[in-house]
């Protein structure tokens, strides 16, 4: 259901963008924004805001705009809406983020349906972070293996007896 009326969220973000208040939307908006999701924490982050929910990161608002967090099962979503990958610019190359794509703004109206794409983002971002985890816990198990070994090693040669020098008789 659309929700422009005089005290929603886009109606204070198109408020603010017409009087010339800046296109960077503030923490107050975002919280409103995310309200038929749940609760959000909302951290500084670069130019913006890292929007995340239950310790992940879903979304992140930047001058450009809000993004949300895109996989495989997603992007098709975004594609279809006419939206892009989030992209930045370096001294030598535009760099395009494929894991970040832009919400459409038609969302920005309907509090329920970007509810909707909110929870599709923070899955996304779970996805993510269990594809990342078991690669971290291998290289954490070889590192605490080669750390063992080399303990029992120094251990090993800590614990040789030294030949002991037989002692004289005095007679």
């Amino acid at each position: 259901m659309p929700t422009m009326g005089p005290g929603s969220a886009a109606h204070r973000y198109a408020l603010r963008s017409v009087r010339g208040t800046g296109d960077r939307m503030d923490r107050d908006f975002l919280i409103d924004l995310f309200a038929d999701f749940g609760p959000v924490t909302i951290r500084k982050m670069f130019s913006g805001f890292g929007i995340s929910a239950d310790g992940t990161n879903f979304a992140l608002s930047l001058r450009a705009g809000l993004y949300f967090r895109a996989d495989d099962q997603t992007i098709p979503q975004f594609e279809a809406e006419g939206s892009k990958p989030f992209q930045y610019q370096t001294r030598a190359k535009t760099v395009t983020v494929n894991s970040y794509w832009q919400l459409p703004a038609r969302l920005f109206d309907d509090s329920e349906e970007l509810a909707t794409w909110a929870r599709a983002a923070l899955a996304a971002a779970q996805r993510a972070a269990l594809r990342k985890r078991p690669k971290k816990r291998k290289a954490a198990k070889a590192k605490v293996a080669t750390k063992v070994a080399k303990k029992r090693v120094t251990k090993k040669v800590a614990t040789k007896k030294k030949p002991q020098l037989k002692k004289r008789s005095s007679s």
